[in-house]
């Protein structure tokens, strides 16, 4: 019976994830300008994004996470629709 219930409850959970994965935005975000110059924490930022080449895009979900990063370096990157 306890059995039962934990798979019960493992479904529901599984469940609740992919709903939420997939409600979640997507955002593709574009490198525009250089790096080059650029303080150390913007850099690490480019390349947490993914972003290791100009005119380069990445796409993410768009997560509280993600829009503080976007926002941290806005005047090097573009949001391509």
């Amino acid at each position: 019976m306890l059995e039962q219930w934990q798979c019960k409850e493992e479904l529901s959970w599984i469940k609740f994830l992919t709903v939420n994965i997939s409600i979640m935005n997507k955002i593709k975000i574009q490198q525009t300008r250089s790096r080059i110059g650029r303080p150390k924490d913007q850099k690490r930022t480019l390349d947490a994004l993914g972003l290791r080449k100009m005119h380069q895009i990445v796409e993410h979900n768009l997560t509280p996470q993600i829009d503080g990063m976007i926002n941290k370096i806005k005047h090097l990157i573009t949001i391509v629709e």
